[in-house]
């Protein structure tokens, strides 16, 4: 059935969620982070990133994320503007020595690898690739000072535990969609960043980095070089501005308090395993959902490198995803379409912590309700 013939579908009230934002970034930011945000407004919003109510609240950011992720004595939260897209040139610039080594099994995972592949100054990046459905292993190798690893490959919802590799090399982890909703070993990695749009429920222009004392160590080394380095995606310059409370240049204050909002609400329920527990008892749902059903089954075959924040499930032929989530948007629901670059006839649902279990029961049986009407 085209999108041109669609009929009127409307889904029964009882079956709706009661929160109908379903996607995998921006995602869901909490009505009481929102109201939070409303009530502290006048003495927050509107103020230079240089005064002490901001500075007060990206001391917290970085205090809340080092609690979080039990980083241990040593380690520091850096932040800065521009997103993981910003920070991956950030790193090219400023961290990689020589050469580095990528995992590249998706559309997220590869774009890192094809920008370290164009800088002038390394060598040829060795890349690992597989198919989006599954990802490749480490392989440690002589001449390698940086491993590019990614917990959760957005594009596809493939997650892979974070191990580090023996050798001399360092670690960086691209955890955008993983940070907060997956465990970590902050032992098992020097550079650990992420954008808060997606677990940590706020807006994008933002990363954040964990780095690990060696991972500081190479930063610095490298600025004390002749590499030139633009100094907006300088980390060191971001480093140093994040030790003071602030950033190289001005912040979206909206994003700061929602990520610290939102990193505060995990942390009062239970922390880090708490938000994990959640979800995966939420992806799970969607999983079984899937595996059950008679036109859907999960994108990723082996279970345990399906993702517990972004579950992807592929739908048989005769069912046009195009259909399904039009009719989904036209009931308010929002958030399930796929990554169009991956190109499956598939639904992509987040799974994150701000996204409550009971509306991703009522969204599987949304979904089978339109399926059968189509």
């Amino acid at each position: 059935m085209s999108n041109n013939s669609l009929p009127d579908i409307q889904i029964p009230i009882d079956l709706l969620p009661r929160d109908k934002r379903f996607g995998s970034g921006p995602s869901k930011v909490r009505p009481e982070a929102m109201a939070n945000l409303a009530e502290i407004a006048p003495t927050y919003m509107g103020h230079s990133h240089r005064q002490s109510t901001v500075k007060n609240m990206i001391g917290r950011l970085r205090s809340d994320m080092t609690e979080l992720f039990g980083l241990p004595d040593g380690y520091e939260v850096a932040l800065g503007n521009g997103g993981t897209n910003a920070l991956w040139d950030a790193l090219l610039f400023g961290f990689i020595e020589k050469k580095s080594q990528h995992l590249s099994f998706g559309e997220f995972s590869a774009k890192f690898a094809k920008q370290v592949a164009k800088a002038p100054f390394l060598d040829a990046p060795d890349v690992r690739t597989t198919t989006p459905d599954t990802h490749p292993e480490v392989d440690a190798r002589e001449g390698i000072d940086t491993y590019a690893l990614t917990q959760n490959e957005t594009s596809s919802g493939v997650m892979m535990e974070i191990l580090r590799p023996e050798g001399q090399g360092l670690v960086t982890v691209d955890a955008t969609s993983a940070a907060g909703g997956l465990r970590i070993d902050p032992t098992q990695f020097d550079v650990y960043y992420f954008s808060p749009q997606k677990c940590f429920a706020s807006d994008g222009g933002l990363w954040i980095a964990a780095l690990s004392p060696a991972a500081v160590e190479r930063i610095d080394s490298i600025a004390a070089t002749d590499r030139w380095i633009p100094e907006s995606i300088n980390i060191k310059t971001a480093l140093e501005n994040s030790r003071a409370n602030t950033t190289y240049n001005t912040p979206a204050l909206a994003t700061i308090f929602l990520t610290v909002d939102q990193v505060e609400w995990i942390l009062e329920n239970g922390g880090l395993e708490w938000a994990a527990s959640r979800c995966e008892k939420s992806s799970q749902i969607v999983y079984s959902w899937a595996e059950n059903s008679k036109y859907a089954t999960p994108y990723v075959a082996k279970p345990d490198d399906r993702s517990s924040v972004t579950c992807t499930v592929n739908l048989d032929a005769a069912v046009n995803f195009e259909d399904v989530v039009k009719v989904l948007n036209n009931n308010g629901i929002s958030g399930t379409d796929p990554y169009r670059k991956l190109g499956e006839n598939q639904l992509r649902i987040a799974t994150f912590p701000a996204i409550e279990p009971d509306d991703l029961e009522a969204l599987t049986k949304c979904i089978d309700y339109v399926v059968e009407k189509l």
